[in-house]
């Protein structure tokens, strides 16, 4: 009797510990229904910094332009004294609807790759005036290559064109190149580098036409230097000499005339919009 009154009395206590779980739950189930909880925010990363976008030549409002290398870019040849430099600073102005100056010239006649590299080691002037540019002219390796005409002659009466030295040249020189274009990407990775590239002065007397597979030769290995860069072209000037040879050269048989000139500066000017 006393078991079986103990026994009703265990199950009457779970039954009513259910009753009173299960009113639990429901209380608890209708206030979360009437009552949300905000969730919890999630966890972001910090954000990044926006990269600015390189300001572009019509921001700004004015340009600057340095060149070095050369006597192409020191304008020999042309009487008035401007040379492409000068011809393209003029165009841009016009192109662009801004003042155009040119902040420095450092571009000596006679100078080779060798000579370029020591100069832009030695003056400081140089990679400072580099980082102010918007624009970067250059033209280098046309002495490396002839070398005032040195070895590019037999000798013979009609003193045809013989490209065996400059071939010699070339390979040394363009490792030189090298270092020079990528000392100016780094110096300035924002602005508009315009390399100039080489033209066959002696094509009227080359009539085997083998400098010109050496002009092209190097023009296709700076553009491959070049390319490595995104700000920095290889403007070419080949074609612009290969016809109109005669038109477009000094007297000296060898650096542009001020037509020459003016042509150069007009790619450029195609170039750099």
């Amino acid at each position: 009797m006393l078991s079986t009154r103990l026994l009703w009395r265990t199950v009457g206590l779970a039954a009513l510990l259910s009753t009173l779980l299960c009113i639990a739950g429901f209380v608890y189930a209708i206030n979360q229904i009437m009552y949300p909880r905000k969730p919890a925010p999630l966890e972001t990363a910090a954000p990044q910094e926006a990269v600015k976008p390189k300001e572009s030549l019509a921001s700004k409002e004015k340009i600057q332009i340095v060149a070095l290398g050369d006597s192409l870019t020191a304008g020999t040849g042309d009487l008035t004294g401007r040379g492409y430099v000068g011809q393209a600073k003029e165009k841009l102005e016009k192109q662009l609807g801004k003042p155009v100056f040119i902040l420095n010239n450092f571009a000596i006649p006679g100078f080779r790759t060798s000579d370029m590299l020591k100069d832009m080691e030695s003056k400081r002037g140089i990679d400072t005036a580099l980082a102010d540019a918007d624009v970067i002219m250059l033209t280098i390796g046309g002495n490396d290559l002839f070398a005032g005409g040195q070895g590019l002659f037999n000798g013979q009466s009609d003193e045809s064109f013989d490209p065996s030295a400059a071939q010699e040249r070339m390979p040394d020189a363009l490792k030189r190149l090298e270092q020079i274009m990528d000392r100016i990407a780094k110096q300035n990775p924002n602005a508009v580098i315009c390399y100039v590239g080489l033209y066959h002065p002696f094509l009227d007397i080359d009539t085997k036409r083998e400098g010109s597979l050496l002009i092209q030769k190097w023009n296709t290995a700076a553009f491959e230097i070049a390319n490595r860069y995104p700000n920095m072209v290889v403007v070419p000037t080949y074609d612009l000499f290969e016809v109109n040879l005669g038109k477009y050269l000094y007297t000296d048989h060898f650096h542009p005339n001020q037509d020459g000139y003016e042509r150069i500066a007009e790619r450029i000017a195609q170039v750099v919009k």
